[in-house]
C-alpha cells in the first residue's frame, strides 16, 4: 500500500489517473445512447476505423496529439458516412455493412503502420490497440478533458433530442427533430470519445468502456436520467480501480479497466434488485409458492363441499410431498386462510373468498378462450389452470364485462360472482333496461341505503342513464339518482330489455 501511495504521488501517475477517470466517465454516459440504439457494433467499427487516420496524420505532421485527433475524427466520420451509405443504398445487411467498412479501414491502418515502421520510424501498433495510459502527456490530458466536457455538455444540452430520437423516432420527426442529424451528431461524439480514449484503453478496449458500464446501468434502472448517472459512476470506478489494480499487480491498465467493468456488470447480472438472476430466482419461488397455496385453496373448496377436506386427500389430489404440504398448510393457517387440526382441514371465510376468486378466474378465462378466441371446450382447461394465478382483479372485471357478465362457463358450470359484489349489479344494466331490486343483497347496509332511496325488494325500475359518478333510474314515474359506488353493489334480477 505504501508503494502504491508513493507511485500515485508521481506526476505521470496523476496524469494517468485523471485521464482514466475522464475516459471512464465520458464513455459510460455516452455508451448509454450507443447501447439503447443498438449501435454497439458501430462503436467497435469506429474504434478500429480511426487507425488509418492516425497513420495519415503521422505522415503529415509527425507525432502530434492534435494531429492524431484530427486524423482520427476524420477517419471516424468517413467510416460512419460509409456505413450509413451502404446500409441505405446497397442491398447489404446492416451488420455486414459495418463489418466491411471497419475491417477495410483497420486493414489499411495496419498496412500504413507497417510501411511507416519499415522506414525506421517507431509507431507501435500495440500502443493504439491497447493504450499507453502510463505515458499520457499534458497535451493528451488537455485534449481528453476538452472532449469529456464537450461530450457531457452536448448530452445535457441535447438530452431531449437524444431521448426522443432514441425511443420514438416518429414522435421526434413530428416535433421537427431531424433523426438523421442526431444520428450523425452521436457518431461525431462517438468519434471524439474513441479518439480521447486511445491513450488510455486503446481502440480495442474502448468498446468495453462504452458498452459494459451502460449495460450495467440498464440492469439497475429503467429511467434514462438514472441510467446516465449510474453508467458514468460505473465507468469512473472501473477506470480508477482498473488502473490502481494494474499498478499493484503490474498488469496492462487498459485490459484491467475492461475486466473491472465486466465485474461490475456480472455483479448487476446476479444482484440487480429487479432484473438480477438472484431476484428472479426468489420471484420464481414466490410465484410457485403462491400457485401451490392457491391450488390447495381451490381443491379444498371442492373437497370441503363433499366433506373430504383432509391432509391425505389433498396430498393425493395435488401430488405434493408430505413435507411440502405440511409447510403450505402451516403457512395458510398463519394467514388465516384455513384451520388445520390433526388430519381435518376447513377453510376460513377468507379462504373461501379467495378460492371462489380462483374459480371465477378459471371459468371466466375458459369462457373468454371459447367465445373470443374460438378454441373448443376441450382445449382450454390447461391454459385456464395457468392464467387463473396471474389474472388481476382489474383484468378479470374487464373480461367479465367483455363477455357480458356470463353466468356459466363453456362446460356448463356456474361462474361465481365477484366476492363482495352481487351476482348482477345495477351498474351493469344498459340504458332502457328494466329490472327489479333483488330480495337478497350482499349486506344489510346496502338494503338500508336502498330503503332510504325508496327502492324496496321487488321494486321494478328502468335504468335511464349513468355516468362516472351517478346512475339515474326511473321508478314509478320519478327519477332517482343512485351513487355509482352503491349501484355497483346493488343486486338486481329479472333484467328485461325494452
Amino acid at each position: 500500500m505504501e508503494n502504491l501511495l508513493d507511485i500515485l504521488q508521481q506526476e505521470w501517475a496523476i496524469r494517468a489517473l485523471l485521464a482514466s477517470s475522464m475516459v471512464g466517465l465520458m464513455c459510460g454516459v455516452l455508451g448509454c445512447f450507443i447501447v439503447l440504439r443498438n449501435m454497439a457494433l458501430i462503436g467497435d467499427a469506429l474504434a478500429h476505423a480511426i487507425l488509418p487516420g492516425v497513420v495519415v496524420a503521422f505522415m503529415l505532421v509527425g507525432y502530434s496529439t492534435i494531429g492524431f485527433f484530427a486524423g482520427s475524427v476524420i477517419a471516424g466520420l468517413v467510416a460512419a458516412v460509409g456505413i450509413t451509405w451502404i446500409q441505405h443504398n446497397v442491398k447489404t445487411k446492416n451488420d455486414a455493412a459495418i463489418g466491411i467498412v471497419f475491417t477495410t479501414m483497420f486493414a489499411l491502418g495496419v498496412i500504413g503502420i507497417s510501411g511507416v515502421s519499415r522506414e525506421g520510424v517507431h509507431l507501435d501498433l500495440k500502443d493504439f490497440l491497447f493504450g499507453t495510459v502510463m505515458g499520457v502527456s499534458n497535451e493528451d490530458l488537455y485534449l481528453t478533458a476538452a472532449v469529456t466536457v464537450y461530450v457531457l455538455v452536448s448530452i445535457a444540452v441535447f438530452y431531449r433530442y437524444l431521448f426522443a430520437t432514441t425511443f420514438q423516432e416518429v414522435v421526434a420527426q413530428t416535433m421537427g427533430i431531424s433523426v438523421k442529424m442526431m444520428h450523425y451528431f452521436l457518431m461525431l461524439m462517438l468519434s471524439f470519445a474513441v479518439v480521447a480514449s486511445l491513450g488510455t484503453v486503446g481502440v480495442i478496449l474502448v468498446v468495453a468502456m462504452l458498452i459494459t458500464p451502460a449495460s450495467t446501468a440498464l440492469l439497475l434502472s429503467d429511467r434514462l436520467q438514472y441510467v446516465l448517472v449510474i453508467a458514468g459512476v460505473v465507468g469512473l470506478l472501473s477506470a480508477i480501480i482498473g488502473l490502481l489494480g494494474a499498478i499493484i499487480v503490474e498488469a496492462p491498465p487498459g485490459p484491467a479497466m475492461a475486466v473491472v467493468a465486466t465485474m461490475f456488470y456480472l455483479t448487476a447480472v446476479f444482484f440487480s434488485p429487479k432484473k438480477g438472476l438472484v431476484f428472479k430466482y426468489f420471484q420464481k419461488r414466490k410465484l410457485q409458492n403462491k400457485i401451490h397455496v392457491e391450488d390447495i385453496l381451490k381443491e379444498g373448496l371442492k373437497l370441503e363441499g363433499r366433506g373430504e377436506f383432509t391432509f391425505i386427500k389433498v396430498k393425493g389430489k395435488l401430488g405434493l410431498s408430505k413435507a411440502k404440504l405440511s409447510k403450505y398448510l402451516k403457512q395458510m393457517n398463519t394467514q388465516e386462510l384455513l384451520n388445520h387440526k390433526n388430519n381435518q382441514i376447513s377453510l376460513t371465510q377468507r379462504g373461501k373468498d379467495e378460492a371462489l376468486r380462483l374459480v371465477r378466474a378459471h371459468r371466466l378465462w375458459e369462457t373468454y378462450l371459447v367465445n373470443q378466441i374460438g378454441l373448443s371446450a376441450e382445449q382450454i382447461h390447461e391454459d385456464a389452470e395457468k392464467y387463473e394465478h396471474l389474472l388481476s382483479e382489474e383484468i378479470l372485471d374487464e373480461v367479465d364485462a367483455t363477455l357480458g357478465f356470463p353466468k356459466k362457463d363453456p362446460h356448463g358450470s356456474p361462474i361465481p360472482s365477484k366476492v363482495g359484489f352481487p351476482e348482477f349489479a345495477l351498474s351493469n344494466l344498459k340504458a332502457n333496461q328494466f329490472a327489479v331490486i333483488a330480495q337478497q343483497q350482499i349486506s344489510e347496509a346496502i338494503s338500508t341505503q336502498l330503503w332510504r332511496l325508496g327502492l324496496l325488494p321487488d321494486s321494478q325500475f328502468k335504468l335511464d342513464r349513468q355516468n362516472e359518478e351517478m346512475v339515474f333510474i326511473e321508478l314509478n314515474g320519478k327519477e332517482v339518482m343512485i351513487p355509482k359506488v352503491l349501484a355497483q353493489k346493488v343486486n338486481v334480477a329479472n333484467v328485461i330489455s325494452q
